[in-house]
């Protein structure tokens, strides 16, 4: 009646089985702590298990707070989503680049999609590949362990046995001392047996395997110190492709928003709906555009005067900065609001990026001629004049 209450393959024999051993172990356990027995210790491998608990450590950590990183990814997602909507509702429909606003909000809202979706499958994935390899571990340690303090438990046992067969002799004669303890014990426990006078016993060959668990701990021993070198590479890669799809994602979005600050457009740079063509200038017409192989001479004032000027070679047209503009690259042109610009042509036209302008201060260039400093720049955040 009592192993019908019990769960499928479970027989009282094999709990009370179970029980014997915890109470075994935590009795060999005790004794241990109490200096009145000894413990037979792997120093090499004790140092792996540190090096593994802290490992695991850091790792769990480390999922937890790039899970928190990515739910702050999303949060802004939501959040710029939400706010560029109510941009493009507040947009009213008959105001000139609401089309460009639409398609503003559809590509800001790619941008965080694509960045979220790239760091949960380089970055998150990863690390919970990484982390899925130690709850196993772990539990082959605690096994081994387990086997150890048995081990440990066997030894004692028969060593107390052993005592109460003695004579009055004094003790019992053996041939041969030991012989299968000694082969069956691993290499790294061989000193300590010695150390303990236990070289007398007659356990099997089988018995001390199972105690000491040698199979598990050869293995254990190889991939301890392999998983603790792996940390380094792995944290390499996963913070390499991290960074290289945050500056991917903030250059993109950085483009996004230059085209935001251009809208609406400024009156004196875009021609209105009700222009007619005919009033249009064609900047394609000869006429309309400057010789660029020649210099051009124009009229600035400079302290009260208005000498004329001459402009650099391929000048195109004079540009007021409405913003201050911070150089990101050593190939752009930093510049301040109110600063006058001179435009120039490319050198090479294929290497003009669209929205981006090339030119020199007019102050810089009346100073320095030649060795002025020239740079791309951002069109809208200048006005033409």
């Amino acid at each position: 009646m009592a192993e019908m209450g019990m769960g499928k393959g479970v027989t009282a024999g094999k709990l009370a089985s179970n029980v014997q051993k915890k109470l075994t172990r935590a009795q060999e356990k005790v004794m241990q702590k109490l200096g009145k027995a000894d413990e037979t210790r792997d120093v090499a491998f004790e140092e792996g298990v540190i090096n593994f608990n802290k490992q695991y450590t850091e790792g769990s950590k480390l999922q937890k707070d790039l899970r928190a990183y990515l739910a702050a990814v999303q949060t802004m997602h939501e959040s710029s989503k939400n706010l560029q909507e109510c941009l493009s509702d507040m947009y009213e429909p008959e105001w000139y680049g609401k089309d460009d606003l639409d398609s503003i909000v559809e590509d800001t809202d790619v941008l965080w999609t694509d960045f979220h979706q790239k760091l949960v499958d380089n970055a998150l994935i990863s690390m919970d590949t990484y982390l899925g390899q130690f709850p196993d571990i772990k539990s082959r340690i605690a096994k081994r362990d387990r086997k150890l303090v048995d081990y440990d438990s066997a030894r004692h046992n028969h060593s107390s046995t052993n005592k109460g067969k003695k004579g009055k002799d004094g003790g019992i004669k053996i041939t041969k001392p030991a012989s299968l303890l000694e082969r069956a014990t691993p290499v790294w426990a061989q000193g300590i047996l010695s150390a303990h006078n236990i070289a007398q016993s007659n356990l099997s060959r089988n018995q001390l395997m199972e105690g000491v668990g040698m199979e598990i701990n050869e293995d254990l021993q190889e991939e301890l110190p392999s998983l603790w070198n792996s940390r380094v590479g792995f944290y390499i890669s996963t913070f390499q492709s991290m960074s290289g799809f945050e500056e991917k994602f903030h250059k993109e979005m950085g483009k996004v928003s230059l085209m935001t600050l251009s809208m609406p457009p400024r009156p004196e740079s875009s021609p209105c709906r009700d222009m007619k063509p005919e009033n249009i200038i064609n900047l394609f017409d000869a006429a309309a555009a400057p010789n660029i192989s020649t210099p051009v001479v124009a009229a600035a004032a400079t302290n009260g005067d208005s000498e004329a000027v001459e402009m650099p070679p391929g000048f195109l047209f004079k540009v007021t900065t409405m913003h201050d503009y911070a150089a990101n690259d050593s190939d752009e042109l930093e510049m301040k609001a109110g600063d006058i610009v001179l435009v120039v042509a490319f050198d090479n036209p294929e290497e003009q990026d669209e929205g981006w302008l090339m030119g020199m201060k007019q102050e810089d260039w009346i100073q320095n001629k030649q060795s002025s400093l020239k740079g791309v720049f951002p069109e809208n955040f200048t006005s033409r004049l």
